[in-house]
């Protein structure tokens, strides 16, 4: 950290004695008012070219940073007032001055249309305008590489979009949705070429009769303004390659754009370890659909993911992807408009780990070594229609549907001080789910507003697992043959097989209406009243497999799952808004009356409960780019069917579940507070947050412990557990100069229950990043940075402490005219407090060659050039502490072509 706070000052000093100016002052009315967001341009006069610009602050206040012995034009506008336009010239012995300017009103919108081409950046209202050629300098392949340059933009690990620290919720591509408004998809796929203007939409709401009587600091939206050239034609481009090693890379994409439609088609086929939608997207994704469930209840219909294997930062041994998606637009006329996307992605992975697991109450130690083959087919789709004949009305209308087929088959070999196992896994699973949604928003007149929405889903699952014990014979011992004490095996087997069936049903219904009375400008009531009802049927059996092929059931109730549960929460609430100088309050508060039970072997239990939740909002509003604001909020979360199921289950080989079927509900506080400040006229973003829970009655599991073995039951602990995470960004633009500073804090305080005994479990995680990235038109460009990860984790007295340091560099130049040429690398370093545990590091590199105007483009590519065999992950619950090798992919290169349509 020190040494790239050290190389930061460095910069900086070079940065502040280079050959430049500042001139500053304020920008007012005729009356002396100050004009925020006014704009301030500087043309150089013998180039024509920009040198400078900025954006007013809330006091009027503007700075230029120019380069000396050279003439300027000067042009000042705000819109509704007319444009003055001066010359400046700076000599070798100028030096900081400040220039005042005042505006007079002028209906001519002429030069304001003028100007916002020039400009960089404009405000108006609650949208910031980035102008996108202000902001490329040649590399750019893709949006999110003009993303990452804009001021107060970033793209995060998940390669989501943030702007001012808020994740994105929505992107548009000329006021149409990109896949749903999935920015992920769009960072990667819409050319950089295209983009004329970036949009970001603050305080959004997709229901314009909603604007003014919701909460929407936390909801941002951007639209993508395509260049003229775009619009009325098919664009896109198509890429393929290949490699040694057969590697392969086909890539095309399509995009149409009229006011009236879209289409956007994209696809891409290869093995080279790009994986444009993951197996973690495909379960993130919702379709926009939103969780209709009453203020403060938390209804977790967890979805059996059987324990596959996830990819550690989208790395493995092998992956092969093939992947196509489709989304269109249409408005058939200016009331209706209609949508929808098609996604399918098929991924083949090979996954190699070796893992180290340490048992932290026993003493014990396993080390596995682990081969998967994973295969996933994920599906999804949706159409949608919207009816809004006028201002006052709108009727919308969404089905959803994800459907997958996904197999992963294991070799793992485990060993312990006394027992060597070999066991084959099969997990296969094909759920499939349907949402439906439908929204009513009608406007009486100014002061009523009404919606109504109405959701149902219907899903299943029919998980399929299987563990082979290769070779251990008949009558083998209770630590080589896992739960043989619970388990009626037939031991004269040679091997051990045994399999799990199970399925999952589950029709969940949500409806609410609210009504809005707008009691004056500054002031509105609201008042809910809805309802959810979920209804799940659970059936599960275990059999053993002998080596004659024939089953042999477990008949026990134990062992078999036959079991529906329902869930009811009528409820209504009310919530007051009101704004009073500086300051807008929320309070507010649900009444819900929940019914819960469930019916299994032969039983019948019901729990039903009335609770008053109540919720509190707070902004203390600074001025338009400043806030503070608090959050308040009571939440009862209840289980679903999965904990309430008295058989066993299996997670995997070593790992069984078993439901309790009188499981309560938790409780939990959550406060947070979150300030935010961000100004174009510094270009400094500034983000913190606080955010604690308590948990009371939490939903724990009970562990019991059989060596490596393990039976978890679901209990409400008795005991409070609590979390606290805090959160600090600063990033700032200083001329060419983009800074970066982030901090992130989570710590988590549980009590659990291991072999009958209460043990206190505390996790500290300590994030660390600073980072800078310069953006000039001519040069080389690059972004250096540092990251620090610290995590701690305390069981029972017993400490362990694990540090990953993180050294990174990013280089991106334009070199003789025609070539480009964009190179990453990465260091790591893992250790604990005595060692060095693992050290790798990642470089890759690519150079393109494009003649200018041309349609081709040529470039060689290699990946992981230093040849990393393997990446860390290290982990910890309670139980036991877990450090795990990934074999990557190793060093390749491959060349490609890319035709711009």
């Amino acid at each position: 950290m020190k040494k790239i706070l050290y190389i930061l000052c460095v910069l900086f000093s070079l940065n502040s004695f280079s050959q430049e100016i500042n001139v500053s002052g304020s920008i007012k009315d005729s009356i002396g008012s100050p004009l925020e967001s006014a704009n301030v341009v500087a043309i150089n006069s013998e180039t024509k070219k920009l040198a400078s610009y900025s954006v007013a602050n809330n006091k009027g206040r503007y700075q230029l940073s120019l380069e000396k012995n050279a003439n300027y034009t000067l042009k000042v506008s705000f819109l509704g007032y007319k444009t003055i336009s001066e010359t400046l010239e700076i000599t070798e012995q100028s030096i900081d001055f400040e220039k005042n300017f005042t505006l007079y009103e002028d209906n001519s919108q002429l030069d304001e249309v003028l100007l916002t081409y020039e400009m960089p950046i404009t405000v108006k209202g609650d949208t910031i305008v980035y102008n996108a050629d202000s902001f490329k300098n040649g590399t750019e392949k893709k949006l999110g590489d003009v993303l990452k340059k804009l001021p107060g933009v970033e793209i995060n690990d998940d390669g989501e979009i943030e702007v001012e620290g808020k994740r994105v919720q929505k992107l548009m591509v000329e006021g149409k949705d990109f896949f749903d408004g999935d920015s992920k998809l769009a960072v990667e796929n819409i050319p950089s070429s295209a983009i004329e203007k970036v949009q970001v939409l603050k305080n959004y709401n997709e229901v314009s009769q909603l604007q003014s009587v919701t909460n929407n600091d936390d909801s941002i939206a951007i639209n993508i303004k395509l260049k003229e050239g775009k619009k009325n034609f098919w664009f896109g481009d198509v890429t393929a390659g290949g490699g040694p090693d057969e590697r392969y890379l086909v890539h095309p994409k399509l995009f149409y754009y009229s006011p009236e439609k879209s289409i956007n088609i994209i696809t891409d086929i290869n093995n080279i370890g790009e994986i444009p939608f993951t197996r973690r997207d495909y379960f993130k994704f919702t379709g926009g659909f939103k969780n209709l469930s009453g203020g403060g209840t938390t209804l977790n219909l967890t979805q059996d993911n059987l324990g596959f294997s996830l990819l550690q930062n989208n790395m493995a041994n092998e992956i092969e992807t093939q992947f196509g998606a489709a989304n269109f637009s249409y408005a058939p006329s200016k009331s209706l408009d209609l949508s929808g996307f098609f996604i399918y992605s098929g991924t083949k992975t090979d996954i190699e780990e070796l893992t180290t697991r340490d048992y932290i109450l026993d003493d014990l130690t396993e080390e596995t070594t682990t081969s998967s083959i994973q295969d996933n087919k994920l599906g999804l789709g949706k159409i949608s229609a919207s009816y809004k004949p006028h201002s006052n009305f709108q009727l919308d209308y969404d089905v959803f549907l994800k459907l997958s087929e996904q197999e992963e088959s294991s070799n793992v070999s485990s060993t312990t001080a006394t027992v060597n196992n070999t066991i084959n896994e099969l997990r296969e699973d094909n759920p499939f789910s349907i949402n439906q949604n439908a929204n009513l928003y009608y406007t009486l007149n100014d002061k009523n507003i009404f919606s109504a929405e109405v959701q149902h889903l219907w899903s299943k699952e029919n998980p399929f697992y299987n563990a082979t014990f290769l070779g251990l014979g008949e009558n083998p011992s209770i630590a080589e043959l896992p739960f043989s004490t619970v388990f009626p095996y037939d031991t004269t087997q040679e091997d051990y097989r045994l399999n799990q069936n199970k399925t999952i049903n589950t029709n969940k219904f949500d409806a609410k209406v609210n009504y809005y009375n707008v009691l004056n400008n500054k002031s509105n009531l609201n008042f809910v009243f809805g309802g959810t009802h979920s209804k799940q049927n659970f059936d599960s059996s275990i059999f053993q497999t002998l080596d004659d092929g024939s089953s042999s059931s477990f008949t026990g109730d134990e062992f078999n799952n036959d079991v529906t549960s329902n869930f009811s929460d009528i409820y209504a609430g009310a919530k007051y808004k009101f704004v009073t100088g500086k300051f807008t309050f929320a309070p507010g508060v649900n009444l819900h009356s929940y019914t819960y039970n469930n019916e299994q072997l032969g039983e019948k239990y019901e729990d039903t409960q009335t609770k008053l939740l109540p919720n509190f909002y707070a902004n203390l509003q600074f001025k338009k780019s400043e806030s503070l604001r608090f959050n308040y909020s009571k939440t009862v979360e209840y289980p679903d069917i999965n904990s309430v199921a008295q058989g066993y289950v299996f997670n995997n080989y070593n790992s069984l579940f078993q439901g309790n079927n009188e499981i309560k509900n938790g409780l939990y506080d959550t406060f947070s507070l979150n300030y935010s400040s961000f100004s174009l006229f510094n270009y400094t973003n500034v983000l913190a947050s606080l955010r604690y829970t308590k948990m009371n009655d939490p939903i724990k599991n009970s562990l019991i412990y059989q060596g490596i073995n393990s039976i978890a039951t679901p209990i409400n602990s008795t005991l409070t557990d609590e979390s606290l995470t805090g959160m600090f960004r600063w990033d700032k633009t200083i001329g060419k100069y983009k800074v970066n500073l982030n901090a992130n804090v989570s710590w988590i305080n549980n009590f659990n229950l291991v072999d009958d005994e209460i043990t206190e479990s505390e996790s500290l995680t300590q994030r660390y990043k600073a980072s800078i990235l310069t953006n000039y038109k001519k040069g080389p460009n690059f972004e250096i940075g540092y990251q620090r990860i610290i995590n701690n984790f305390t069981n029972s007295g017993t400490k362990n402490s694990f540090y990953t340091d993180m050294p990174f560099a990013k280089l991106e130049m334009v070199f003789l005219k025609d070539f480009s040429f964009t190179s990453d690398y990465s260091f790591h370093n893992y250790s604990d407090d005595q060692q060095t545990l693992n050290t790798y590091s990642f470089l890759n590199a690519n150079l393109y060659y494009s003649k200018k105007d041309s349609k081709w483009e040529y470039r060689f590519g290699v990946k992981n050039i230093l040849n990393t065999q393997s990446i860390n992950q290290n982990n910890y619950n309670e139980a036991f502490s877990t450090t795990t090798e990934y074999y990557v992919q190793p060093r390749y290169g491959f060349f490609t072509v890319r035709y711009n349509l």
